[in-house]
C-alpha cells in the first residue's frame, strides 16, 4: 500500500464513509530502524512483505500501514521515502561505546526523546511496535513496551547487543536471526532468519572465468580499513593478474576522491563509487565479495549465495561481527581475516588464491546458499499478525477500501 497513509492520524479529520458492506480493519505498525542500512534493508524486508500481504487481504481481513521512526540523519532520510514508505523522526544518540562529555550530553537528551516517542505512539496508536536497530530503537522499544503496546524485537547477531538484551525482559516476542541467540530470549525467542530482499535471492550463479570481478564493501559507510588496505594492494593485484581482475569498490563518501584517485587509468575497467544503490547488482557481477560481517550484509551474501572474504569490524559492539564471521566461516562459506592481520599480501593472496579454484568457489557459494532463509520477512511478519490478534490495539482505524469500479 503506497502513497499516503488512510489512517486516520487527528480526532478532528474523519474517516471516509465506508463503500464496502464489509471494510477492511487497518492497523498501523511502527518500525524503529535506522543508521545504517544494515538496520534499514531487513525492516524494509518485512515492511515490504506487509504491504504483500494488505495488497491481497480479503474484504473483512486486515491491512498494515507500516510507518518508519529513525533520527533522519542516516540512511533513512532518502531509502524509507524512495521505498514508499512514511518516516517520522525522533531525537536519539547512543550511549554505548560513548563517553566523556559527548555521553554526558546525548544522556541530557534522553528527556526530548522520551517526549517525542510518546508523541508518535499516542498519534498513532500502533498495533505492533517493531525494534530493528540504531539509536532510535530502543527508547522506542521501551516506551512503547512501558504504555503496554505490543513489541516485537529482531535480533540479527550470534550475540545478542547491549540493547537488546536490556529490552530482552520487557518485549513480547523476540525474532532472532541465529539459534544460538535464543538463549538471551527464553520462551519469547523464535527462530526466524534474517530477512532480506527479493532482488537477492533472485541472482544467478555466475561462471567464474577471467576477467574476474571482486566487489569490495564496507557498509553503507564504507570501511576505512579496507579502503586503505584495497588502494596499497593495488599494484600487487596488477602484477598477479594483470588485466585479468576488475574491481567494484564501494567507497563511502569521506574516501571516495582518495580511493578514485589510487585506482586512476590503470583500473579503467573497475567502478569506484561512494555508495551503491544496486548492491544486488553489484552482486549479481561479482566473483567474490570482500565486506565486513555485519548481519545483514551476511544475510545478503547468503541470499545471493556469494562466496567471501570477511574482514569483522573490530570496534562492533561486544564483537558481534566477528561471531557473525566465525559462523559463516566454520559452515564453509567464507574467509575470514581479523582487521589486525589485514595487510595487501594477505589479503591479495587469499582473492588470488580462491579466483584461481573456482570449484572452491562453487562450494562455498552452496555453503552460504545452504544458511539463507527465503522466508524469514515472512515469519517476522507471521509475528507481527500472532501480536496483532493477541493484543488488539489501543485504537483500530476501519477505512473503506474500495476496489475500481465497486
Amino acid at each position: 500500500m503506497h502513497g499516503q497513509s488512510e489512517l486516520m492520524l487527528d480526532k478532528e479529520q474523519p474517516l471516509e464513509p465506508a463503500t464496502r458492506s464489509t471494510p477492511r480493519r487497518q492497523v498501523c505498525i511502527l518500525m524503529a530502524a535506522g543508521g545504517t542500512g544494515g538496520h534499514i534493508f531487513p525492516a524494509l524486508a518485512v515492511a515490504d512483505e506487509l504491504r504483500r500481504r494488505s495488497e491481497s487481504a480479503d474484504p473483512g481481513g486486515v491491512c498494515y500501514e507500516t510507518v518508519f521512526l529513525g533520527t533522519g540523519r542516516g540512511l533513512e532520510s532518502h531509502v524509507i521515502p524512495r521505498a514508499g514508505y512514511r518516516l517520522e523522526k525522533v531525537y536519539a544518540a547512543g550511549l554505548k561505546g560513548i563517553t566523556g562529555r559527548k555521553r554526558l550530553l546525548n544522556a541530557a537528551r534522553l528527556p526530548r526523546s522520551a517526549f517525542e516517542t510518546a508523541k508518535l505512539l499516542y498519534r498513532f496508536r500502533p498495533g505492533v511496535v517493531v525494534g530493528i536497530g540504531g539509536y532510535v530503537s530502543g527508547p522506542v522499544m521501551m516506551e512503547a513496551a512501558l504504555a503496554g503496546i505490543p513489541t516485537l524485537l529482531y535480533e540479527p547477531n550470534v550475540v545478542p547487543g547491549f540493547t537488546n538484551r536490556v529490552l530482552a525482559p520487557v518485549v513480547r516476542l523476540a525474532a532472532v536471526g541465529f539459534e544460538q541467540s535464543l538463549a538471551a530470549y527464553g520462551s519469547k525467542g523464535r527462530v526466524t532468519g534474517h530477512p532480506v530482499r527479493q532482488e537477492f535471492y533472485q541472482i544467478e550463479p555466475k561462471p567464474h572465468e577471467p576477467p574476474y570481478t571482486v566487489l569490495i564493501v564496507g557498509g553503507s559507510q564504507g570501511a576505512r580499513a579496507l579502503n586503505q588496505c584495497m588502494t596499497a594492494s593495488l599494484p600487487l593485484f596488477r602484477s598477479k593478474a594483470g588485466t585479468t581482475l576488475t574491481f567494484i569498490h564501494q567507497t563511502g563518501e569521506a574516501d571516495y576522491n582518495a580511493v578514485e584517485a589510487a585506482y586512476g587509468d590503470q583500473w579503467a575497467g573497475s567502478d569506484v563509487c561512494a555508495f551503491i544503490d544496486d548492491v544486488a547488482g553489484a552482486f549479481s557481477r561479482s566473483d567474490l565479495v570482500v565486506c565486513r560481517a555485519g548481519a545483514a550484509t551476511l544475510a545478503e551474501l547468503a541470499a545471493a549465495g556469494k562466496a567471501s572474504i570477511l574482514v569483522p569490524y573490530p570496534s562492533a559492539t561486544d564483537q558481534h561481527q566477528l561471531h557473525n564471521a566465525m559462523a559463516l566461516e566454520n559452515a564453509g562459506a567464507a574467509c575470514m581475516i581479523e582487521q589486525k592481520d589485514l595487510n595487501p599480501g594477505r589479503l591479495v593472496d587469499c582473492v588470488m588464491s580462491l579466483l584461481g579454484d573456482p570449484g572452491k568457489l562453487a562450494r562455498m557459494e552452496q555453503q552460504a546458499k545452504n544458511l539463507a532463509n527465503p522466508q524469514a520477512a515472512s515469519r517476522i511478519a507471521d509475528l507481527i499478525e500472532e501480536l496483532c490478534r493477541k493484543h488488539r490495539p489501543t485504537r483500530i482505524w476501519q477505512a473503506a477500501a474500495t476496489k475500481p469500479g465497486s
